[in-house]
């Protein structure tokens, strides 16, 4: 039990050092591109806390764009962060349960034009 509860202690740990994207940072309209090992996904932000997204799984599977929600990004484990929509290194997990491979690169574009009619 000290082995697991270290464990996932030294995870939790890493979050902090982490280039992340958070829910919670996120407004309606804006996008992200989610670079991973395999593919790339391209993240558009509802106001209903859903996502739309294309690429990867969802281009090979003939889904695109499929619009749910993102469960938040794990270590390829069963530990998982839901505040969390992207973190380099870590896995993305979508509201289907597919989970990407590890996430490379993070593109964040903050809609504008949304910015200026509020």
């Amino acid at each position: 039990m000290i082995a697991c509860a270290r464990t996932v202690n030294l995870l939790l740990d890493q979050v902090g050092r982490l280039e992340l994207v958070r829910k919670a940072d996120l407004r309606c309209g804006d996008r992200l591109e989610v670079e991973t090992e395999n593919s790339t996904y391209s993240i558009c932000v509802h106001e209903d806390a859903t996502y739309s997204i294309s690429g990867g799984w969802f281009d090979s599977q003939g889904l695109s764009p499929a619009r749910l929600s993102i469960a938040g990004c794990t270590w390829g484990g069963s530990v998982i962060k839901s505040d969390i929509v992207a973190a380099c290194g870590l896995r993305l997990e979508f509201g289907n349960r597919v989970v990407t491979s590890r996430i490379q690169e993070v593109r964040f574009v903050r809609d504008r034009a949304r910015e200026l009619v509020n």
